[in-house]
Order: structure tokens, then sequence, then C-alpha cells
């Protein structure tokens, strides 16, 4: 089973502690991922924009308006042969953020995302988990197909992490959510591994 989470390597860290309501700015908790990434997550970034694909900068949650402050690219392996991947987004009150950073500091906040992101990991486990990626034979076609299990997964993303949210908000009095993005979810039917997982096309026809 191929069961182990693999963020890759395309990673864009918004740091919490410097989070602003007007934009997100690139953080330095990850210099190595900042240097090396920065130009391919600009690429990247700017072709989502083009293709419609960027994510909503707010959320609300509540009465809470929360901005978008990580992106994370992750894929999973269910199986050898099955699996996926995408941008899973961490949104955050920035009003929390300025309420913490004075009673606690800024320091508290690498704690806090070394914790998001171990919980982000133990949810697209579950949610693969719970999510079957066999070809739909009653799909009318791959576009269909693929559009129905990233409603599904994204449905279970947000069922497994609702109560783990939930405890981490109790525990660090920072309110958070963490949602799939399905435009960006690619699904693998045909054989997957960690290395397949950073290929542009989960079905190759060669």
């Amino acid at each position: 089973m191929y069961d182990k989470l693999k963020f890759l390597p395309t990673l864009l860290f918004v740091t919490l502690a410097a989070c602003s309501t007007q934009e997100v700015k690139q953080t330095e908790a990850a210099p190595s991922v900042a240097t090396e990434k920065s130009k391919s997550v600009a690429q990247r970034t700017e072709a989502q924009q083009v293709d419609g694909l960027t994510p909503p900068m707010t959320l609300m949650k509540g009465d809470k308006k929360l901005q978008l402050v990580k992106i994370m690219d992750g894929g999973i392996c269910k199986n050898a042969y099955q699996g996926a991947k995408g941008a899973f987004l961490l949104y955050a009150d920035t009003s929390d953020i300025e309420r913490i950073k004075r009673e606690k500091g800024t320091a508290i906040f690498r704690s806090f995302e070394s914790k998001i992101q171990d919980l982000s990991g133990n949810v697209l486990q579950a949610a693969i988990d719970e999510t079957n990626l066999a070809e739909d034979p009653f799909s009318l076609g791959e576009d269909e197909a693929q559009q129905k299990l990233a409603s599904k997964l994204v449905t279970n993303f947000r069922n497994a992490a609702t109560p783990v949210v939930s405890q981490f908000q109790k525990e660090t009095s920072l309110t958070i959510d963490i949602t799939a993005f399905q435009p960006s979810l690619i699904f693998y039917q045909k054989g997957c591994d960690e290395s397949r997982l950073e290929q542009e096309d989960p079905n190759p026809k060669s």
C-alpha cells in the first residue's frame, strides 16, 4: 500500500505571523523552498490565473472572514494503481493572528505551521481512504468522471477536516479552515507512485 502522504516540492508557504489582510506574502519559514521554487511557484500562480484557477483569497466561516495564508500541493497514493493530487488551502482569521502575536509572540506560529501540515496530511489520507477512485463505468466521459471524483474527494476532505480543525482551534485559539481546491485535483487510476505524483499527466497515453 502506498499510504504515505507526499507533499510535492512546489509549496507556497505564507507565514501566519506576517500575514496581511490585503495580500498574501511569501514566508521565510522554508527558505530552501522559497529560493529554489519561487520562480516555479510564480509561474504556476500566473498560469492558474490565466486558466481561471486562482483560489479565493477569503472564506467565510460563521461570522468570521478568513484570509488565505498558505497553499500546499499535496498528493497521495491509495494503492499501487490509484491516487490523487492537488492544491490544499489554509485560511486563517487575521484578528486571531494579531491577538496571538501580542499575547505570545510570533515564534509560536512556527509550531502552528508544523501542526497544520501534519493535520493536513492526516486529513488528506482519511479523505483518500474514503474515496472510491476506481473508474466509473456509468460516466459519460473522462471529464465527467473526473468532476464526480473531485466532488467526492472535496466532500470527504471536508468531513475529515471538520473535527480536526475544531480541535486545533480549541488548542490554539486560532480560527482556521482547510479546504481542497477542487479545480486543481488530478486523479490516478492506472498506476500511482511518489515519482508519478510529480508528473503533469496522470494517465499518459504511451
